[in-house]
């Protein structure tokens, strides 16, 4: 762990590659617990090596909280005009065919930098700066839906992992949310186009909801979901992130998305990662995640599943997010309640 120096106005952190100014350290980030900018700061630092593990050469959304976890935020998602020359960018296309210059941590200074502009939650694409248009991971986000909960998703994504190995021998990593929620993210070949890897979740939701089809949903629009978990295949969309891990979230007790192993989804209780706890649990255990990018797999049976579900039982694609254009062999984009009533 780094160390820090200075006045009360303004202390530098220094990361062991570099020293980066904090100002108003002594700024309170998360009043219920009195958690300091500083306090952010040595947190990131102290979990170092695993948020850059997470973030590495990724173009990276800021999730900014200009006045504090209670207040409004924003997302950052072109770099400052005055961030510094030692943090990399890579250009992104947006859905609207729009783009902007992100910026690539390569180094933790540049997460430090990052929380002196209060940011909170760290947003990577799922690709590398040297090619941005073929992710290298596909992520599932296992929601719970009003009326389910922590333990809902645990059922899912133990149920989950079965999904993946059976097709295709995919091995999943699971973090907490820093919510209710899990999160699955499974470490691929760069091969496939964004359009290709949502075209995999989608097929690996549907199984899953085939096998738990009351405990689980692929359903867009809320009101057909009820009360199951929620698998977001449109987290795999261009442009569409899920929060690293290592990242704090706005909650009053300052929860952080958790690195888990399989053997402990069950037992853990998300409630019980945060700001304070973390750095010692980091200590003691590492990066549990250290080990993702040693293999990457292929999605080959999983698109082979999409195929099948098309031709044999007519299932084709799933709406977009409302901001998207129009995509190709996409449904109505109309909840059923309303296309209904227009009937």
């Amino acid at each position: 762990m780094g160390e820090t120096k200075g006045k009360s106005a303004a202390v530098e952190i220094d990361t062991g590659e570099r020293t980066v100014r904090l100002s108003s350290p002594d700024r309170v980030v998360f009043p219920e617990r009195g958690y300091t900018k500083l306090d952010l700061a040595q947190y990131f630092l102290a979990v170092g090596p695993g948020i850059l593990r997470a973030l590495r050469n990724r173009p990276t959304t800021l999730q900014r909280y200009p006045d504090g976890a209670a207040g409004e935020f924003f997302y950052q998602k072109r770099a400052p005009k005055n961030h510094p020359d030692w943090i990399p960018t890579a250009t992104i296309t947006f859905p609207s065919g729009r783009t902007a210059d992100e910026m690539c941590p390569t180094e933790v200074a540049a997460v430090i930098w990052a929380a002196q502009y209060n940011t909170l939650t760290f947003h990577p694409w799922p690709v590398r700066r040297d090619d941005i248009d073929h992710p290298d991971e596909l992520r599932i986000d296992l929601d719970p839906q009003p009326g389910t909960d922590y333990t809902d998703a645990v059922r899912a994504a133990h149920e989950l992992r079965a999904v993946l190995d059976e097709f295709g021998g995919l091995v999943g990593w699971p973090k907490t949310s820093g919510g209710r929620g899990l999160h699955v993210f499974v470490p691929i070949e760069p091969r496939w186009t964004f359009t290709q890897v949502r075209r995999a979740a989608i097929a690996c939701g549907r199984e899953l909801e085939r096998r738990m089809p009351d405990q689980v949903t692929t359903a867009w629009w809320k009101e057909e979901r009820g009360e199951r978990i929620f698998v977001d295949y449109n987290q795999t969309a261009r442009d569409r992130t899920i929060a690293s891990a290592y990242s704090v979230r706005a909650r009053p007790h300052a929860p952080v998305s958790a690195p888990l192993r399989w053997d402990e989804v069950e037992d853990a209780r998300p409630e019980d990662f945060d700001l304070a706890t973390m750095p010692g649990r980091f200590a003691e255990v590492g990066d549990l995640h250290a080990g993702m990018e040693e293999r990457a797999h292929s999605l080959e049976a999983l698109l082979e599943l999409a195929t099948k579900d098309e031709h044999d039982h007519g299932l084709g694609d799933l709406p977009y997010p409302p901001e998207y254009p129009k995509m190709p062999g996409e449904p109505k984009r109309v909840q059923p309640s309303r296309a209904k009533h227009e009937e």
